[in-house]
């Protein structure tokens, strides 16, 4: 039996996630969204799409949440999007009222599904995801690290001229500004990045990197990314659903780990068929661990402010 999987919001970003499911033909997907027809007729496309790809999953649009009964997953993909000169905390009240009420239908109709939230501003968003579900945190996991992970890989594989499959990249923290790239833990080959490039060129790539989001807004001009975030939330769905162990840097709810308690903060964790199954223990530099402090921090003001 296919497993499946509901995607909310049939936006760019959800209606991506919703592409590269149906391409591999092997979930049955269901994509939700207030606007009437716009996912339904987003379904039908890609179902017939299906002869094309080879794909015989079957994709439901739908405006409202019974078709979603006894999901496998979902991917949170709802909310507004950022615009130009927006930051992502300017989406916190609205996206909040939104993700609170996504959050009541997830655990009315599918109680025992996983969640991997997306919207933005991401890690207050899995707060409001968490608090209203009441789900264990190993079943509220934030697409956060692995985004700006893929970013840092692509900038680095530019700079050094390389296959990005020689490249593993590693970001923790808020997803935001306040995000912490390790060059230390970031390797090519297996060799690690200060070995590579001088520091100027690192810290380029890390401002680069931080700033990754607002320069696809900034080319847009009417929207924000949504192929790698849709893609990486993807990633992580396949990881869980098909329990393959992937380390991954994701928004977890932290209770100790790395000092940090009660707050979401990308690091890296083991993912597999129970979800979040381990957080892996990093050793940081007091720069490093003052920088995630600082991120953490950042994050808390957020939460605070949902009032939940």
């Amino acid at each position: 039996m296919r497993k499946k999987i509901t995607v909310v919001g049939a936006g760019n970003v959800g209606a991506s996630a919703a592409a590269w499911l149906a391409e591999k033909g092997i979930f049955d997907v269901v994509l939700v969204d207030v606007v009437e027809g716009m996912p339904q007729g987003k379904a039908l496309d890609l179902m017939q799409a299906g002869p094309v790809f080879g794909a015989d999953g079957r994709i439901t649009g739908a405006n409202d949440y019974g078709p979603t009964a006894g999901s496998d997953l979902f991917i949170v993909t709802a909310g507004i999007a950022r615009k130009p000169g927006m930051s992502r905390d300017d989406l916190l009240k609205t996206n909040t009222g939104i993700v609170k009420a996504v959050a009541e239908q997830i655990k009315k109709t599918s109680p025992n599904a996983f969640v991997i939230v997306v919207s933005n501003p991401l890690d207050a968003m899995c707060y409001v995801m968490k608090q209203v579900t009441g789900f264990p945190r190993e079943r509220v996991i934030g697409m956060a690290g692995v985004l700006d992970s893929a970013r840092m890989a692509c900038f680095i594989a530019q700079e050094l001229n390389v296959s990005v499959k020689n490249i593993n990249a590693f970001v923790m923290g808020g997803h935001g500004d306040t995000m912490v790239p390790l060059p230390r833990y970031t390797t090519v080959a297996g060799i690690p990045l200060p070995d590579l490039l001088p520091k100027e060129k690192i810290d380029a790539i890390v401002k680069r990197t931080a700033n990754g989001g607002a320069e696809v807004v900034a080319l847009l001009k009417t929207g924000s990314a949504f192929y790698a975030p849709s893609a990486s939330a993807v990633q992580m769905a396949e990881a869980i659903l098909f329990d393959r162990k992937l380390i991954l840097p994701c928004a977890i709810w932290l209770q100790g780990e790395f000092g940090l308690q009660n707050v979401f903060v990308g690091v890296p964790a083991k993912l597999g068929v129970k979800g979040l199954e381990q957080i892996i223990p990093l050793k940081l530099t007091a720069e490093e661990q003052a920088a995630l402090n600082k991120s953490a921090d950042a994050v808390r003001e957020l939460q605070g402010i949902t009032g939940l």
